[in-house]
């Protein structure tokens, strides 16, 4: 490009695929708990969104407590944000699964339109709780300002905090999955239902516990998003679309396949931004993901599922 030394594009280039790895980040937390309860239960579930959005407001509320109560708190108080936002979103999530989720089993279209429903009530809920207004958290000072590893190349540090996260909290849900017993009634769950069932596994509780975690999971994506966001009533539906893109391209219920399409699709998109605006960007990564699904309907990794 005209006016850039070779040495000042790589350095923007090297920013702009940064901004790649924060975009997959806020994917890939919005994916993993979309991943477990669409691959594992099959419910579409259209509010999911709005469970970030409650980790989000858990969040500041937790910020507004600790300036206003506990100044000197306030530089610890967001770890104990994230894990709060996880039991808030974790608990609500329990109870829509008992109170409406567990009647629309084997009914996607009925869970589909129950679940964007949900998300309406949930956004007027917060637009009467909190306002119409957007409010973000005060950030601890560990959180501000950049690194820089070379001369001219800055990476904001709420950006590293937030790939951090999203990498203990992937190693936390493989560990779940592949390294408890409850992961092993999940997975038996996954793969055939009533064989499971009729070993004794309680396949209601699986759906229920899994479906909260899934929430949960949500809500510390919301707990991140404060980070580089301010935070609205309709912040979390902002995400849905690309988070059941990333799910879908990945193939259905792959961690591994949610992985490799966020990391994907969170690249391409902002590596275009380079070269053109960002919603034509959006439009050609868009029109790129469909036409591989074409291709290849059951995603990047498919699962295969006894029924």
């Amino acid at each position: 490009m005209d006016g850039y030394s070779a040495s000042e594009l790589l350095n923007i280039f090297t920013m702009q695929a940064f901004a790649g790895v924060s975009l997959f980040s806020v994917f890939v937390l919005m994916a993993l708990g979309l991943a477990i309860i669409f691959g594992q239960m099959g419910v579409i579930n259209m509010a999911h969104g709005e469970f970030l959005t409650i980790g989000a407001y858990s969040t500041v509320m937790m910020s507004i407590l600790a300036e206003k109560y506990l100044p000197a708190f306030l530089p610890y108080y967001f770890i104990f944000a994230v894990i709060a936002a996880f039991i808030i979103a974790f608990t609500i999530g329990y109870l829509v699964e008992y109170l409406m989720i567990r009647h629309l089993y084997r009914r996607p279209l009925d869970t589909l339109l129950a679940t964007w429903g949900l998300s309406l009530i949930m956004q007027q809920i917060f637009r009467s709780s909190f306002g119409a207004r957007e409010v973000s958290a005060t950030l601890p000072d560990w959180l501000m300002g950049s690194w820089q590893p070379v001369e001219g190349v800055d990476i904001p540090l709420n950006g590293l905090f937030v790939l951090a996260l999203t990498i203990l909290l992937s190693l936390a849900v493989f560990l779940f999955l592949f390294r408890s017993r409850w992961g092993l009634k999940v997975r038996a769950t996954t793969q055939n239902r009533l064989m499971a069932g009729a070993v004794g596994i309680s396949t209601p509780m699986v759906d229920r516990l899994t479906f909260a975690v899934g929430c949960g999971i949500a809500g510390v994506a919301g707990a991140a998003f404060t980070t580089i966001a301010s935070t609205g009533p309709t912040s979390g539906s902002l995400y849905i679309v690309d988070t059941f893109l990333v799910v879908v391209f990945g193939g259905a219920g792959s961690l591994l396949g949610t992985f490799a399409s966020a990391f994907s699709i969170a690249q391409a998109q902002s590596v275009m931004e380079f070269f053109m605006s960002g919603s034509m960007a959006k439009v050609l990564t868009l029109l790129t993901v469909i036409i591989i699904l074409m291709i290849r309907p059951e995603g990047l990794f498919s699962v295969k599922v006894r029924k």
